[in-house]
């Protein structure tokens, strides 16, 4: 099942239900334009003079309910603890997650709390009037912190899954295409590497495993930040999180020429991460020597998840100049994106030149 056949069932048959589940007559309900690689078809609701809400409902099989129970739950315990996420929606039977069958297809409905704000994106990437940028750094730091820190004292009824779970030499081989030999040797390895890694309650346990200023809105009177869309949420080190909040912060610097420069900002704007990050919870050093490896974790993240996209869509597998730079890295083992290497280009950041699959 695809994307707008989903729509479509939804406009003719799962919105009256929905509506019903969780009382919803007399909101706005208006689709959200889903994003490339989309697993979910997403609605906002709103209803003058009560809380907006956004609904999300998942049709791929490539999760089930222990999963989706995984994370609503997860999120719910964030919440009651003080974490600033999207609270989860009970249902009007009390349900965090609902299901609906509907010919011979399991949809999983989920209601949340829409956050208070709006993306940096939406505000045309500029911060708070009058207020130094660097407030915004730590508090992405902050706010990942307390997450962690929270996480550390978890204890699910319903586990979600873990690192090596998915990412693992078996999945690698099966999706990676075998045009690319190096890339998988590369991949593989990295894993080999990781599995050396200590995986005690202060490194290892559940993250957001996407972090980013698209899954976070901004509240631009004080500042604060509010996270949601868990739906990749599994256990890995605390580690991989801070490095794709580093891998962020290249957006901000992408079009500098000077490496020095881009060094320089990079190494500032990471330490005020890290103030942020360490007002909420500890990360030993050694951990923190390890952001290297986990930059090039995000790579494999990102690549792993270029080639599910195209499987899920029915493409041929096709290396465009984004795609080829971020395999570039693995293979030569280029560390921190290539950001501070002559294969960066100031004038066409993170495109290397197409390659064959």
């Amino acid at each position: 099942m695809i994307y707008n056949e989903v729509v479509k069932i939804g406009d003719t048959y799962l919105l009256p239900l929905v509506s019903e589940l969780y009382g919803l007559k007399g909101y706005e309900i208006r689709p959200v334009k889903a994003h490339i690689g989309g697993r979910n078809v997403v609605y906002t609701c709103e209803k003058e003079g009560n809380d907006s809400k956004i609904l999300r409902i998942a049709f791929l099989y490539d999760r089930d309910r222990r999963d989706f129970l995984g994370e609503v739950e997860y999120i719910r315990y964030l919440f009651e603890h003080g974490g600033s996420v999207s609270d989860v929606v009970n249902s009007r039977k009390g349900n965090l997650l609902e299901e609906i069958n509907h010919n011979d297809h399991t949809f999983f409905i989920c209601l949340f709390q829409k956050a208070k704000g709006k993306m940096l994106v939406e505000n045309n990437y500029r911060y708070r009037e009058g207020v130094p940028i660097t407030e915004y750094y730590f508090n992405c730091g902050k706010v990942l912190g307390k997450l962690h820190h929270l996480s550390k004292g978890y204890n699910p009824v319903h586990r979600r899954y873990s690192f090596f779970d998915k990412y693992n030499a078996e999945y690698i081989e099966k999706l990676i295409p075998g045009s690319l030999p190096l890339l998988k040797e590369k991949l593989v390895d990295l894993l080999k590497t990781l599995k050396g890694l200590d995986r005690n309650r202060e490194s290892f346990g559940m993250v957001h495993f996407d972090y980013n200023d698209g899954n976070y809105s901004i509240d631009f009177d004080n500042g604060q930040i509010t996270v949601y869309d868990f739906d990749n949420s599994c256990y890995c080190w605390y580690m991989f999180d801070l490095a794709a909040l580093w891998t962020n912060g290249v957006g901000w610097i992408q079009n500098e020429p000077d490496p020095g420069n881009r060094k320089k900002f990079m190494d500032n704007y990471f330490e005020t991460v890290l103030q942020g990050y360490k007002s909420e919870t500890g990360i030993e050093n050694s951990m923190l020597d390890t952001l290297p490896l986990f930059i090039q974790i995000t790579l494999m993240e990102s690549i792993v998840d270029t080639f599910e996209v195209m499987r899920n869509n029915g493409e041929d597998p096709e290396c465009d100049e984004e795609l080829s730079y971020r395999i570039k890295c693995l293979e030569d083992e280029i560390p921190y994106l290539g950001f501070f290497h002559n294969i960066y280009s100031s004038k066409e950041p993170f495109e290397y030149e197409k390659r064959n699959v």
